[in-house]
């Protein structure tokens, strides 16, 4: 059995064996634990590791376990006030400042026992690069000052090799171009904070990640949504956005869009651009997939920063996604005196990103594992994508570049997700809901919309299942669920 599911189904039967003991009596000794319930010494140590932690049993070095004492029954708090507190607005704010953030927290939340994970933003551990990541920790441990306090703009090699990375080939980037991040999402929020004022519009593209929606909102920013189609955000559209809101700030992913999957055609990289330059704009880049492409790929465009003479791009990426949710690395790559701004604005947030961590980054990307995991994941990624697009293909209709019809949109060459366009009429948050009940967890499309969705959609993703065979049977039960729902309306 995995370590991890024997600790928690341990700690488990310990959790509910507690009543037979008074509070302060020993438990059974950590040997007779083992010899009883057939586990490792260590399985026993970390589930008696996670009753004390709940305050439910106390450790005595050289004595053993016990039984925690009860604790007094917690002062009922009144809280009612709070309504009032946060709901009041001075009488010029016209903007929210409640967030929702249920788009984001439906990529996070992990899932129950049995479900399989259609809706996570992160791979699945047997695609991350665990190993990798354990030798890469260890020896930025060892790394002389690696506890010391790094320089707030990030580690200088780190930086560096951000700089190439962004700045490609051509190398228009320097490492003093680059601030080290706490992931694309810490990033994103700095750039969001630094470059629009509390109350100003953000052009973003429809539909869009909800996170970075929910991150524009809190920073008190209304978003003005832009559509897309099968070539990316329509740059005829963003012009007029431009002129009718006054916006100077706009947010775009061209790259494996999340959720659509498309990438920003070749003609229009150059006029997004130019449209920005034309209304005093900023143009943030969120890349957040570039290290994500399929083996069966075409070649990859550069970033829209390495085509930026001007200044008119920040560029955003991070190691999360290419490696572990909780390898929270990124980047923030800027020309000019935007920089200083966005570097003020993450100092005033979180001083620097923790030097361990960035060592610990240095070391991976710096090792031979780090190509060879690139590759595997490249290889995986595409297979996953093909097994999952059959089987939607099989239960919701073939592919409709049109977006006309039900089924999915595009079928992209990287990333981690399809779009699902349901049929007109279809309740996706009641389908949502009966495909966890069928074992299935997706993610419903309204929270992708800064305004009012046109059709109904779900995201879909193909990293975060355990392989092939899982993701066929959840496209399976999710027909299942979707046919209560019609069977229902």
């Amino acid at each position: 059995m995995h370590e991890r599911s024997s600790v928690a189904e341990l700690a488990a039967i310990l959790r509910g064996g507690l009543n037979r003991y008074s509070p302060g009596e020993k438990l059974p000794s950590s040997r007779a634990l083992v010899e009883r319930h057939r586990v490792s010494p260590v399985t026993v140590s970390r589930a008696l590791a996670e009753l004390t932690a709940e305050g439910l049993v106390v450790t005595r070095p050289g004595a053993g376990a016990f039984r925690a004492e009860a604790r007094p029954r917690a002062r009922p708090v009144d809280t009612s006030w709070q309504e009032i507190a946060l709901s009041a607005e001075a009488a010029d704010d016209h903007t929210p400042r409640g967030v929702d953030a249920s788009g984001v927290l439906a990529t996070l939340a992990a899932p129950a026992p049995g479900v399989i994970e259609l809706n996570g933003g992160y791979l699945h551990p047997g695609l991350q690069p665990e190993r990798a990541l354990a030798a890469a920790l260890a020896r930025a441990g060892r790394r002389p000052g690696a506890w010391g306090r790094p320089p707030m703009e990030g580690v200088t090699e780190l930086r560096a090799w951000f700089a190439r990375e962004i700045g490609g080939p051509g190398g228009t980037l320097a490492e003093s171009d680059v601030l080290v991040t706490a992931g694309g999402q810490s990033a994103l929020t700095a750039a969001l904070r630094a470059l629009a004022p509390p109350g100003a519009p953000v052009l973003v593209e429809s539909p869009t990640y909800p996170g970075m929606l929910a991150a524009a909102r809190a920073s008190g920013l209304r978003p003005v949504p832009v559509p897309m189609d099968a070539d990316g955000v329509r740059t005829d559209l963003l012009a007029e956005a431009f002129r009718a809101s006054g916006a100077r700030l706009f947010v775009c992913q061209p790259l494996f869009q999340n959720p659509t999957g498309t990438v920003l055609a070749a003609g229009r990289r150059a006029e997004v651009l130019r449209i920005a330059r034309a209304a005093g704009a900023f143009v943030v880049e969120d890349d957040f997939a570039r290290r994500l492409v399929h083996e069966d790929a075409p070649p990859l465009p550069p970033t829209l920063i390495a085509d930026d003479p001007d200044g008119t791009v920040v560029h955003v990426c991070s190691l999360t996604k290419a490696t572990s949710p909780s390898l929270r690395v990124g980047a923030l790559a800027a020309h000019g005196p935007v920089l200083d701004r966005l570097r003020a604005i993450q100092v005033v947030d979180s001083f620097f990103v923790p030097r361990p961590l960035q060592e610990a980054a240095l070391e991976l990307v710096g090792s031979p594992a780090w190509s060879r995991h690139l590759r595997s994941i490249s290889g995986k990624l595409a297979v996953r994508r093909d097994a999952l697009a059959t089987a939607l293909r099989k239960h919701f209709g073939g592919t409709e570049p049109s977006g006309a019809g039900p089924g999915v949109q595009v079928v992209p060459p990287g990333g981690y997700h399809f779009w699902l366009r349901l049929p007109d009429g279809t309740d996706e948050a009641a389908l949502a809901g009966a495909a966890l009940r069928a074992g299935v967890a997706v993610a419903p499309g309204r929270p992708y919309f800064a305004a009012e969705p046109p059709a109904p959609h779900l995201r879909l993703t193909f990293a975060s299942a355990a392989g092939t065979a899982e993701l066929v049977e959840g496209a399976r039960r999710l027909r299942a669920a979707y046919e209560e729902v019609a069977g229902d309306g």
